[in-house]
């Protein structure tokens, strides 16, 4: 029943946001539907976002931990920002095409041949104004332990398309980040029913850490060791890390 129940919420949110959204663009306007869409769906989920520090001022790029589906809707609500995606997410049905109408940059981590579109797919991203997020360790973890970043979209940013900021973001799901966490080979309908079955509220952490400018990094692997540090430490100030920081690159 708790299942059902929030079934039913996220399709009347998907509701109440869409006839809206679609008349936006209708008249070629940016919608500011699809990320009220997204806290919207947060709240339905159970998930309570609490912020920690602020986003960055001006145009921006987040680098962020990733532990669940929860991460997007949660930090998509949040700040509006659009999100980098593995390309397979497009077909999903219904999750793809509303992922897409966020303005989801889609990109291949198999077809190397094609990095330099996924590049240029990036780039015009960045030039719309929207805030972009990035999980640089290219998939889930548990949320106890930071994967290496994957330094390789970052190249984007030498130079980037105009001047942006960079924000390392710690999303935190405290005690409960054992039931949340989307690791293994679980299939995706089996973890979304597992967490919509779930007792209780879900309180999210959003800490938005420490910005920098890339330009103050030699290449994007120091930019990636630098937003891994900072995360990792503060995933260790609240005791619940094993990953240490990197060594400097």
């Amino acid at each position: 029943m708790r299942c059902a129940g929030r079934l039913v919420l996220l399709a009347s949110v998907l509701l109440l946001c869409l006839i809206p959204h679609l008349c936006w663009r209708l008249v070629r306007s940016r919608s500011p539907w699809p990320s009220r869409f997204l806290g919207l769906a947060a709240r339905a989920t159970g998930a309570r976002v609490i912020l920690e520090g602020h986003p960055a001022q001006g145009d921006i790029v987040l680098l962020a931990n990733h532990v669940s589906w929860i991460d997007i809707l949660a930090l998509g609500g949040a700040t509006g920002t659009a999100f980098v995606s593995k390309d397979g997410v497009a077909r999903w049905p219904v999750v793809g095409w509303l992922a897409a109408q966020n303005n989801t940059v889609f990109v291949s981590r198999e077809r190397r041949g094609g990095l330099s579109g996924q590049m240029d797919a990036l780039r015009a991203a960045l030039t719309g104004h929207q805030p972009v997020t990035l999980f640089p360790e290219g998939t889930t973890g548990d949320g106890t332990t930071l994967l290496p970043f994957k330094p390789t979209l970052l190249a984007t940013l030498f130079p980037p398309p105009r001047p942006v900021t960079i924000q390392p973001v710690h999303i935190d799901y405290g005690p409960a980040v054992t039931d949340i966490a989307w690791v293994g080979d679980e299939p995706a309908v089996g973890n979304v029913l597992r967490i919509l079955r779930r007792k209780g509220g879900l309180p999210v952490t959003i800490r938005f850490l420490a910005p920098f400018d890339p330009a103050t990094c030699a290449d994007r692997k120091a930019m990636a060791a630098l937003a891994r540090d900072r995360i990792a430490a503060s995933m260790a100030a609240h005791h619940r890390s094993s990953a240490p920081p990197l060594p400097p690159v």
